[in-house]
């Protein structure tokens, strides 16, 4: 669903901002993908040498590109199937998949019941109709338009979670309703992010269209990375930034992938009560220890109001900073430890 405001401080140091420690053997590089989940990937950290970096980039590159592809519902793939695939094949038959997609699609439902049906990824049908009407507003600004009333009330008949079906034995997906369709956008990218990051050398930080993850601090002296957060107004000056030695920064916001219609701005991030953009917030930030959670928080939170936001903030022991239509910003609680300035 939408796509994030973090921005990474550290590849401003790159460009020689700022002196960074370096021990004598090993230098900061940075890499940067741009295939990837339709959107920027920059892989940064330290090595002896760019050949050496390289070579872990490209890796971690080969590794989301395979989630890339799996959780595609645009585009099929040789020899895969893919939630295009799951979503083609919507009431007729049951799909096998590779078990990525099954840990994946379990996480979504586990999150879909902790959010309250906030983060549901069965809202396919709906998110198709304002994707046509964004591109074709983008694409065509003095033509933009609004999805059909009607044609978006049918679509929400058909976003129920229990009509998937997921058989963890078989490893196969099936939709019962044939009118329903998978769109894990607000999930995918931090949950590849997370998968990858799991099992990637320690001390590189990862930014997948704003989902930043850190698999530890960038050298061995323990120095934290420095991320910083979007002013959703656009400003050159970042709102803050946050030093993180672990762990993933995300940012939902209504900045991103909008359109104009009459003077009003539309926003990716639909409420699935009103099926509109949600209008409680112009950004929602979230620090906590897992990527794909993460992803998943801030769009709750964008679509909760600050009370409830933080009651389910509570549960996952993650920390969130909310920026209001005014621009007025709040804070849970431990927040404030992670601001550098």
């Amino acid at each position: 669903m939408k796509r994030l405001a973090v921005l990474l401080l550290s590849l401003c140091l790159l460009s020689g901002c700022v002196n960074l420690p370096q021990t004598p053997a090993q230098k900061q590089y940075s890499a940067t993908f741009l295939e990837l989940f339709d959107t920027v990937t920059t892989v940064v950290g330290r090595a002896e040498s760019k050949e050496a970096f390289e070579k872990t980039a490209y890796a971690i590159r080969e590794k989301l590109q395979i989630y890339h592809q799996l959780f595609d519902i645009y585009h099929d793939y040789p020899g895969m199937n893919n939630l295009k695939t799951v979503n083609d094949r919507a009431g007729i038959a049951p799909v096998q998949v590779d078990k990525r997609i099954i840990a994946m699609l379990l996480d979504c439902k586990a999150y879909y019941t902790a959010t309250g049906g906030r983060v549901n990824m069965a809202m396919g049908s709906v998110l198709k109709l304002w994707h046509e009407a964004r591109e074709d507003g983008i694409n065509d600004p003095a033509n933009a338009y609004l999805p059909d009333k009607n044609a978006l009330e049918e679509a929400a008949r058909h976003t129920d979670m229990e009509k998937l079906v997921i058989d963890e034995g078989a490893s196969t997906v099936y939709i019962a309703d044939p009118d329903m369709r998978l769109d894990v956008g607000a999930v995918a990218k931090g949950w590849a992010t997370q998968k990858v990051a799991e099992n990637a050398p320690k001390g590189l930080l990862l930014s997948v269209g704003g989902n930043v993850c850190a698999t530890g601090p960038k050298d061995e002296k323990g120095t934290p990375w420095v991320v910083g957060i979007q002013d959703p107004d656009g400003g050159e000056n970042y709102l803050h930034t946050l030093a993180i030695t672990g762990g993933s920064v995300v940012t939902s916001g209504d900045y991103q992938r909008a359109y104009v219609v009459d003077g009003k701005t539309y926003h990716h991030i639909i409420d699935p009560d009103t099926r509109h953009p949600s209008a409680y917030w112009r950004s929602v930030s979230v620090v906590c220890g897992d990527s794909g959670l993460a992803d998943a928080l801030s769009t709750a939170l964008f679509l909760l109001p600050r009370e409830a936001g933080q009651a389910l903030l509570d549960q996952w022991n993650a920390e969130a900073m909310w920026v209001d239509p005014a621009g007025n910003r709040s804070y849970s609680p431990g927040f404030s430890a992670l601001i550098q300035n």
